[in-house]
Order: structure tokens, then sequence, then C-alpha cells
């Protein structure tokens, strides 16, 4: 336990004596390591270590916010006090008797081999192994960089509704980066995979795949051609190709967004928002997966909750203050980087779930179109839901076939839309991790779908 119960109680009386109806206390204690090579050499070792304290007060949909790193008794009372003046006038006689009884959730996220117990040496080579694999892939690579982050975190959240619990959230993550050259041009290319385990998930080949794989995309654009611009028929592939749905869509049905009127969906619960193909699933539940937690940053469990089904908008993400706002319960997606933000709505492992169209069957419906195989990062206004995403990846279809490699390929649009031109999705759900900004700093989220085709997207290219 990070701090005594009988220290949060009396914390939490005292945050409260400015007449706050709801009070938290969040307490955190962080390890992060990463280790940075390039080519074999090690390049940096870092190591972190974050403790601190976070007091949320609300009154209404009133919201006061307040952290502190200081976590002795003086430090933490200074800080609850300061939570309570910045909301209204103290008086001593509505301060409040507290009573916490704790709540142990089920961990479902089985770990064999913490990183933060294990030596550099054993995360080095897997560094290393990575190199090869990439190294080996073609002559045309030179330039490998491999990076392995390591979290656990320990969180601790208690309330003035008699709420304690805590959790541990131990993740580990390898991101590969190739380039390739013919002496007068460069194009890089990424892989990487995560999970919210230990280093066990990258037992056997693991790193080299991702070695290989990072070259093999790098190789690829180095040979393309510039892409066509234009109104198309567009194929994105599986696992990362949800970043789409991520950005353009899930982030317009955060209570962040939608109860302040700032999103495309606001107002239509039970309205067809998308084609009846499409059935969208925030899944903080799933074992071992990057964006998944046992309890959310309130102390809310988490859910597997269906966003739209069959194109019917179902929920709305929901935080606490959120759900104030919109007179609606909270939904366990309540989360924050760290002690120091206040939590918001976020998303945990969010998908286009599998549908029934076959994969052959997809491209060869394209009489002219672009596959995009790998998406990269875009930016996104979740109030009007028009986004740009770059292909990292991407190919001509003609004539039911992929033809040949493009590059610098850009898709334009607006979420409402690409939702609707959505008229195929295919079988092969796959995921890819990712870290996502928002209000309460960054966190890890999955982004996933089959392979779809949108009937019709603006192309950005030459």
């Amino acid at each position: 336990m990070i701090l005594e119960q009988s220290l949060l109680q009396e914390l939490l009386g005292c945050a409260m004596s400015s007449g706050a109806d709801f009070a938290e206390v969040f307490a955190e204690h962080t390890r992060q390591g990463t280790i940075t090579m390039l080519g074999r050499d090690v390049d940096e070792i870092v190591n972190e270590q974050l403790s601190g304290v976070g007091i949320r007060l609300l009154l209404g949909t009133q919201s006061v916010y307040a952290s502190t790193s200081d976590i002795s008794r003086e430090g933490l009372f200074r800080c609850a006090l300061q939570a309570a003046e910045a909301l209204g006038v103290i008086r001593e006689d509505q301060r409040q008797h507290i009573v916490l009884h704790e709540t142990v959730y089920p961990n479902i996220h089985a770990v064999r081999i913490n990183p933060a117990s294990a030596g550099n040496k054993e995360q080095i080579d897997l560094l290393r192994a990575a190199y090869e694999g990439a190294k080996a892939y073609s002559k045309e690579i030179v330039q490998v960089q491999g990076r392995l982050l390591s979290v656990d975190r320990q969180i601790q959240i208690a309330n003035s509704e008699g709420l304690l619990t805590e959790d541990r959230h131990i993740r580990a993550r390898i991101m590969v980066n190739a380039v390739a050259s013919n002496g007068s041009e460069n194009q890089s290319g990424s892989a990487s995979t995560g999970a919210r385990r230990g280093l066990e998930i990258f037992a056997g080949e693991v790193p080299e795949t991702l070695g290989r794989e990072a070259a093999r995309r790098a190789v690829t654009m180095l040979h393309a051609d510039y892409c066509p611009a234009g109104k198309m028929t567009v194929a994105i592939e599986n696992g990362f190709g949800g970043v789409i749905f991520h950005e353009a869509c899930g982030h317009s049905l955060e209570a962040t967004s939608v109860a302040t009127g700032r999103s495309q969906f606001c107002g239509k619960l039970g309205q067809q928002i998308a084609n009846p193909k499409v059935t969208a699933i925030d899944d903080g539940t799933e074992p071992g997966s990057w964006g998944s937690n046992n309890i959310d940053d309130e102390g809310h469990p988490t859910q597997k909750l269906v966003l739209i089904e069959n194109g019917i908008l179902k929920n709305y993400l929901v935080d606490r203050l959120g759900g104030r706002r919109m007179n609606m319960a909270p939904t366990g997606c309540g989360r924050r980087q760290n002690y120091h933000y206040e939590p918001t709505s976020r998303m945990s492992n969010t998908y286009i779930a599998a549908g029934t169209d076959d994969n052959k069957e997809i491209i060869e419906s394209m009489e002219y179109g672009l596959y995009a195989a790998s998406m990269g990062g875009g930016s996104v206004n979740p109030v009007t839901g028009e986004f740009n995403f770059a292909v990292n990846e991407g190919y001509l279809v003609r004539n039911g076939k992929i033809c040949e490699t493009v590059r610098g390929a850009t898709l334009i649009g607006k979420g409402s839309e690409i939702l609707m031109n959505i008229d195929r999705v295919g079988t092969d759900l796959a995921s890819a991790q990712g870290m996502c900004g928002s209000s309460s700093g960054s966190i890890p989220t999955n982004v996933g779908q089959p392979l779809i085709r949108v009937s019709s997207i603006t192309v950005g290219g030459r």
C-alpha cells in the first residue's frame, strides 16, 4: 500500500472542508526504463522513478485538481488544503469523516519476467537480435535503431464514496526503425510490438521478425514511385490500420468531447452513424493487451464496451466528470498519464470487429484504388472529425490486383463520412500498439481492425 488507510481517510476529509461533494486521492509509484541502441551499440539507458499524489475535488460539474511529489504528511495536507481553497471557503464544520473499505479486483494480466527485475544484458540481447534481423534483410539497410521500453506502475485510489483500491501495471514494448539507402535517397520503415506483460512476449524469433519487417518496409518504400492524388476506393490493412477509427472517430466518442458539445457525434445515441457492416468496440478487459487495465485511474473496473453495433451508435466512453455533465454512469475509461494529470475519458483497446467479407474478394472488388498496407500517424479535429493520415506503405490496385508500390500517400476525410463509406469488413482482426495523447497525457492504447474497404476517400499524393 502506497499510503496508509488512516492517512487517506484524514486527507479526504480535509479536502472536502470547503464544500466539495466528492473527493479523490490518486497515489502513484512508477519505475520506467528505456534502452536505446543504434546498430549493435547501446546509445542510451534511462531509468526513471516517479512518485506523487493527485487530489481531485468535484462540486456538481466544477472540478479542482492539485498534485504534489511531496508525500510527507505535511506535503499531502498542504496539497489537500490548496485544492479545497481553490474550490471555496474552508470551514472546519464541513470537514467530513470518511471511512474507506478496501476493494480488491482480480489481476488478469499474467507477468513471468518483470523487465524491472531483469538485467540490462537480457534486454540488450533482444535489441541486438532485432538489429541482426534488419541488417540481414538487405544490403540497402544502412542504419537500425531499436528501443525497449518497460514500465512498472503501482497506483492507489481512494475516494469519499468509501472506495480504496490498488492496481499494478507492468508493460513492455520493442520498437525498431530501419533506414534503407540507394546512395542518393533514404527511406525508413518501422515495426513494434508490446503488451501488458513482461519480457516473455519477446521469446523466440520475435525481435528478429520485428527487425526484418522494419527493414522490408524501408526497402520497399525506397523503390516506390509517388502515389497519384484523387478520390478513390481504398483498402486499409488490419492491425495499425485501426488508427484511423481511433483518431477520426474514437476521440469523438469520448465524454471529454461529447459532454462539452465538441463532438461530431453529440446527441446521436441510437442513430445510425456508420455502415451496417461496422461494429466498433473498446475493450479494457483483454488479458495482457497493451491498453488493458484491471481498473481505470478512477477506480472503476474496466469494461468491454460496444460503441457502434451494426452501424448504430450504442455508447460513449464516459469518465466520472463527463458522466456528471451527461447524466450517464462512468464506463471504466477514466485514464491519465500519471498523477500530474486529472483523469479524462480515454480509449483502451479499440477496434472495428471482424466482419464476414473475404479478403481476396475485397481486393478483387476494386477496379482502381489504393491498398494501404501500413498506416502512419496523422491529425484530427474531434469537433468536425476532419483527419489527415499518412500511408507508410501503399500499393495501387488495378482490375482487382495489387500492383506497383507507391509512397507519399495520405488519406484525407471526415470521421462521420468514412464510417458510412466502409462497405467491406474482412475476417482477419488484428491489433497494434501505440501511445495516445490527449488532455490527460500520453497513455498506452491498442488499435485494431480487419482488412476494410472504404468505397470513396480523398487520397493525397502527386
